[in-house]
């Protein structure tokens, strides 16, 4: 695909999907035009590319629980964002 010919907002409606793709939770014909468009598209390739390496990464990566008091900072974050309220750190 040559500079001229990309469309940004193809690109971008893949790489929403791309999660997806990796999880094989999209059906077959939107399977086909990702695999399309990565063949094309050297930028989208490189994404994928990295994406299924960062998912295999973070697949090997044994989990470290998260510290009660973030935990508790970040759901008192999220709700004062979901009430529309300042989230200004003192």
């Amino acid at each position: 695909m040559t500079s001229d010919q990309h469309d940004h907002n193809h690109c971008l409606s893949m790489f929403e999907k791309l999660s997806e793709y990796i999880d094989n939770e999209l059906d077959v014909v939107t399977c086909r035009d990702i695999e399309r468009h990565v063949a094309e598209c050297i930028p989208c390739k490189i994404c994928l590319e990295t994406l299924k390496r960062t998912v295999k990464l973070c697949k090997k990566v044994d989990p470290i629980p998260v510290p009660e008091s973030v935990s508790v900072k970040l759901k008192e974050l999220i709700q004062n964002m979901s009430a529309g309220r300042s989230i200004v750190q003192k």
